[in-house]
């Protein structure tokens, strides 16, 4: 049997995690170590592990970092409330968050100023969320209602005299959102949609590198975190494309049977996950009998994020 590896194209890094990874590395080269950073920079733990290697100290609240240490916030973005208490405490904060998860911030602050509730649409419990839904500050007592499902938008009890407002996590399956987006309208026709999609452009067009593998391969495999929702979502564009598709931290995880009489297989990588995981692999697959590796054509991603002001003028300084 002739195995083959087919690549999706886009794959991996991001602009935003790499703007976010960009950040605290060049913190340690200005500030040198420890640098402090809430929660994972982004869901990957190569990453992480690379970066504590350096001097970086991962912690889960602000009550873990010292009095006037830097501190970085994660691409996946806080609260008003964590960064409040951040000043407060006089932390030195440089804020990593993605550039495209801040417009979703500033987008429901601007519908509670108007005084409208706000539906969320999104994963509960995954931190970008919960940034979002402590980003929603009302004047008038209004309130943020989060929904992950069709059935959760039917259950919505809400008073739409107040009007509704939508915003949707950056990292969701495109096809899922539309259904949950659907079911919205037609419930609340009045509902005012943000301008340009909330979900990121990385996060369609590596859902769409993985429906042009489709036709060309017999499994599918999606590298990145477990705790990453951008590559869970990869894993179910596959299987409701009908693959056998899964979804593996690193080469390590596979397991040969997945690989039995499907010679053809799909690779791609989560928005986080670093292209070094892909290539090991890769190799990992040429042990078990992969012979070829081509690469499909797809989008040409030229976005890129420019770095906190602050932080690159220090950077010149100590030059």
């Amino acid at each position: 049997m002739v195995m083959e590896a087919v690549l999706a194209k886009p794959r991996g890094f991001c602009a935003g995690v790499i703007r976010a990874i960009d950040i605290v590395e060049l913190a340690l080269k200005v500030y040198g170590a420890p640098v402090y950073v809430l929660h994972e920079i982004v869901h990957n733990q190569k990453v992480v592990k690379d970066l504590e290697v350096n001097g970086v100290r991962f912690v889960q609240t602000l009550n873990d970092v010292p009095s006037g240490a830097l501190t970085i916030f994660s691409a996946h973005g806080v609260s008003a409330q964590v960064a409040a208490d951040a000043g407060n405490r006089g932390l030195r904060v440089i804020d990593a968050t993605c550039p495209l998860v801040s417009k979703v911030h500033l987008e429901v602050a601007a519908h509670g100023r108007a005084g409208r509730d706000v539906i969320l649409v999104g994963h509960a419990g995954h931190p970008e969320v919960e940034g979002t839904m402590g980003r929603f500050a009302s004047a008038v007592g209004g309130m943020i209602h989060l929904v992950g499902s069709v059935d959760e938008v039917r259950a919505l009890q809400i008073d739409e005299r107040r009007g509704l407002g939508l915003v949707t996590q950056t990292t969701l399956s495109m096809d899922d959102t539309r259904r949950i987006v659907n079911a919205l309208r037609q419930r609340f026709p009045g509902i005012a949609e943000p301008r340009r999609d909330d979900i990121c452009y990385a996060t369609q067009n590596r859902q769409n590198a993985v429906r042009a593998l489709a036709g060309r391969i017999d499994v599918l495999l999606v590298v990145g975190a477990r705790n990453s929702s951008n590559s869970n979502r990869l894993r179910e564009v596959g299987e409701q494309l009908g693959l056998p598709a899964y979804l593996v931290q690193d080469a390590s995880e596979i397991d040969p049977a997945w690989l039995a009489g499907r010679p053809r297989i799909g690779v791609t990588a989560g928005a986080s996950t670093p292209e070094e995981l892909v290539r090991e692999l890769l190799s990992h697959l040429r042990k078990l009998g992969l012979q070829s590796v081509i690469e499909l054509d797809g989008a040409l991603e030229t976005v890129s994020f420019a770095l906190p002001s602050a932080l690159t003028r220090a950077a010149r300084m100590t030059a």
